[in-house]
């Protein structure tokens, strides 16, 4: 398949350099045709996603803090002035204090839970209702999660909380824009070697053993979790929407380790 996102243009939020989820699918997405805006948050990170963006084709970049309502209006107005209208979106955006992704999930703090679930889960529905003007012939909408949302992962703690919600969210949203022709969807792939994967306790572990155990002996690429937002971002995804789409190489089917790993 060639030119599959051949005239649809969308806004990449979440690429913090060359390693990130948000940068597979970009380059996926660029690949098959598509027109790319770019997110970034502050000075240093708009430094290192300006020539990575250049690389695409793209000279389209928004400075914007999804926590802050005049940064989030002026990113999409700038949006709508250039383009008018797009047809999907990415949003790779998740945070948590770095200090409580080592220790115990009973002493999250109060200001932290608020700060991960602000950042990680209710920034979907804000960008979601932000670009829903812009998509009034369709669209399609992405955020990405990670099986501990629904399984116990060790140091998770209050990122599994927020993917969660984020889920949940994605199913909501799912029915609310529906009727609009706006598909909501999530990719959960398994661990990852990113910055945002990085930070969390015990990540070469994880890491390891779930490329040991997988029932493919491997971990998610980064190609192959582009080609899915491919399909979810085309029209090749008209019909799927609310769903959690896996790209771990089968772990989250498992119940135990393999055999010779127990």
């Amino acid at each position: 398949m060639a030119n599959l996102m051949d005239g649809k243009r969308g806004l990449v939020m979440g690429v913090a350099n060359d390693h990130s989820i948000a940068w597979g699918i970009a380059q996926a997405l660029a690949a098959e045709g598509a027109k790319l805006a770019f997110s970034y948050q502050g000075e240093a990170f708009g430094k290192r996603v300006e020539p990575l963006a250049a690389s695409v084709g793209s000279d389209f970049l928004v400075d914007v803090d999804v926590t802050d309502d005049a940064s989030m209006d002026a990113a999409f107005g700038q949006l709508a002035d250039r383009w008018g209208s797009m047809d999907f979106l990415i949003h790779a955006i998740a945070f948590s204090d770095k200090s409580e992704l080592t220790g115990r999930f009973i002493n999250t703090s109060r200001d932290n839970f608020k700060n991960s679930l602000s950042i990680s889960c209710y920034s979907l529905i804000d960008v979601a209702r932000r670009a829903r003007p812009l998509m009034a012939d369709g669209g399609s909408i992405i955020t990405l999660t990670y099986m501990g949302s629904n399984r116990v992962t060790p140091f998770y703690n209050v990122m599994g909380v927020a993917k969660a919600a984020l889920e949940s969210s994605v199913r909501y949203l799912a029915n609310d824009l529906g009727p609009e022709g706006i598909r909501v969807n999530a990719i959960s792939p398994g661990p990852m070697r990113t910055l945002a994967g990085a930070a969390i306790g015990g990540a070469r572990k994880t890491y390891k053993a779930t490329e040991l155990n997988a029932p493919l002996r491997a971990n998610a690429t980064l190609e192959a979790i582009g080609g899915t937002a491919v399909y979810l971002s085309s029209d090749q995804g008209a019909c799927t929407t609310g769903e959690i789409i896996n790209v771990d190489g089968g772990y989250h089917v498992l119940g135990m380790a393999q055999p010779e790993n127990l």
